[in-house]
């Protein structure tokens, strides 16, 4: 293995589109090259560390995080620094706005004044919408998700220091 590629998901919604996306060979990166070959649900760097920093890699590990908190740290000490390349993948304001752009719902999403989770529970009523095996089971249809990928990064203010699901796809 050349590279080596940690995917931490902040939660269920977010794991399942990553899996839809690996399992459809839809990302940059493929399960294989994946540390373990799997997403991982490690929030704090130390814990990153503890657990999969001690193995020996022969080369730089880049960790995407997927989350939805622009203020979420992750820190890394010293002796890690300049072998981790750490980048931030963020679904602000929520991972539901890919629903509400498959449902072709924003301009009324926009006028409700509600947040994306709230809009989808009352006005689609969707129950359980940050539920993995809801996320799965709705996008079924992968070339719904990749367009809902694209739109939400057209409408999205995305931060210089950040990437969005769309900077992951091939």
């Amino acid at each position: 293995m050349g590279k080596y590629i940690a995917c931490i998901c902040e939660g269920g919604a977010e794991s399942a589109i990553l899996e839809l996306l690996l399992d459809n060979h839809k990302l940059i990166f493929e399960r294989e090259d994946l540390i373990e070959e799997e997403l991982l649900r490690c929030r704090k760097g130390r814990d990153f560390e503890e657990r999969y920093l001690k193995k020996s890699f022969a080369g730089k590990i880049t960790v995407y995080r997927i989350l939805d908190s622009r203020r979420e740290n992750f820190k890394l000490s010293k002796a890690y620094k300049n072998k981790v390349d750490v980048i931030n993948v963020v679904t602000a304001p929520e991972i539901e706005m890919f629903i509400i752009l498959n449902e072709r719902q924003y301009a009324e999403f926009k006028k409700s004044g509600m947040k994306p989770s709230e809009f989808c529970k009352i006005k689609l009523r969707y129950k359980n919408i940050k539920n993995y095996e809801f996320v799965k089971a709705y996008f079924t249809d992968i070339d719904n998700l990749i367009a809902a990928i694209h739109e939400y990064r057209r409408i999205s203010k995305v931060h210089s220091d950040e990437q969005t699901f769309l900077d992951l796809l091939r």
